[in-house]
């Protein structure tokens, strides 16, 4: 692992591959690395101008890439149904969860759901859910979900799970977080204890200057606000070139272990993939099993594959 980069990755030709979010910023990076070492990859995004921009950008760069778009929008079940209803491969090697907000003012999802926790969390869970037989059908099979150093900052709260006694940007954020890790544990322990050679990993890019950051202060009209971020982004983040590498090394490196996490070796903040921190409530499996059957509720969704 020391000083792994993307030369590191092994070929990836014959293997499917989605990156929810892939658009821009890390997603876009983890999308190209995978197309670069011969996967066909789908660049699941909101936007349709902003994916097939990305889809354009990418063939530019790698002329001999198989790229496509996916239609996806994690704040509304019905587009996360739609996406995988229309998923034309059978099987599907590496699906990587990286789509995501932080920070936003209170708002809902099209389903009523806090915005973080909905498309961070839930959005997550129903597309991981419906493509789950396609990942079955392919050996060894990674699902990587991209959570953040911030989940420390809070724990879920089970019975508020929408924030809706007390909403905080950042506590919001952190639990969202926390719930992609224990979503990891649950759906870890789900497929070694059903038999399956799927394994799910969880990682993280430390401080990479994306488009995330700036999101909340445009979202509320803040200028100057967004211009500080984009000043610590420039002075202090690393790029996304290597905020993507512990993901890409959690979707690829060989021998990598179901429920892990892999962030930045330095601080958690910045350098090449390493086993990375996280806080003991996350590798809780009553919290994990609880979470599982309340997402399974209010998605509708259910991992019959996968039933304890």
């Amino acid at each position: 692992m020391p000083g792994w980069n993307t030369q590191d990755i092994p070929d990836q030709s014959g293997r499917v591959a989605v990156v929810t979010g892939a658009n821009s910023g890390i997603g876009f990076v983890t999308a190209r690395e995978l197309a670069r070492k011969g996967a066909r990859v789908v660049l699941a995004c909101r936007s349709e101008a902003r994916g097939n921009a990305a889809v354009d950008r990418l063939r530019a760069e790698l002329p001999e890439a198989r790229v496509e778009l996916g239609r996806l929008d994690l704040g509304d079940l019905a587009s996360v149904r739609e996406f995988a209803a229309g998923f034309p491969y059978e099987r599907l090697d590496v699906l990587v969860d990286n789509a995501g907000v932080m920070a936003l003012p209170y708002g809902t999802t099209a389903d009523g759901f806090e915005t973080q926790f909905g498309v961070n969390h839930l959005g997550h869970f129903a597309l991981t859910g419906l493509l789950l037989p396609a990942l079955l059908a392919a050996p060894g099979a990674r699902v990587v979900v991209v959570s953040s150093g911030m989940h420390a900052l809070a724990n879920i709260d089970i019975n508020d799970l929408n924030s809706e006694r007390r909403y905080r940007r950042w506590i919001a954020y952190a639990r969202s977080k926390t719930a992609n890790l224990l979503f990891t544990h649950e759906l870890a322990r789900r497929a070694a204890a059903h038999g399956t050679d799927l394994v799910a990993a969880a990682a993280h890019p430390g401080y990479a200057a994306t488009n995330l950051q700036t999101t909340g202060p445009l979202a509320e009209g803040r200028p100057a606000a967004e211009r500080l971020v984009r000043i610590a982004n420039r002075v202090v983040a690393q790029p996304a070139e290597a905020g993507a590498l512990p993901i890409l090394y959690a979707a690829t490196e060989p021998g990598v272990r179901p429920d892990s996490f892999t962030g930045p070796r330095i601080a958690m903040w910045r350098g090449a993939p390493a086993p990375s921190w996280r806080a003991p409530w996350t590798l809780n499996d009553a919290a994990g099993q609880r979470l599982w059957a309340a997402s399974e509720e209010l998605t509708g969704v259910t991992y019959d594959a996968l039933t304890a």
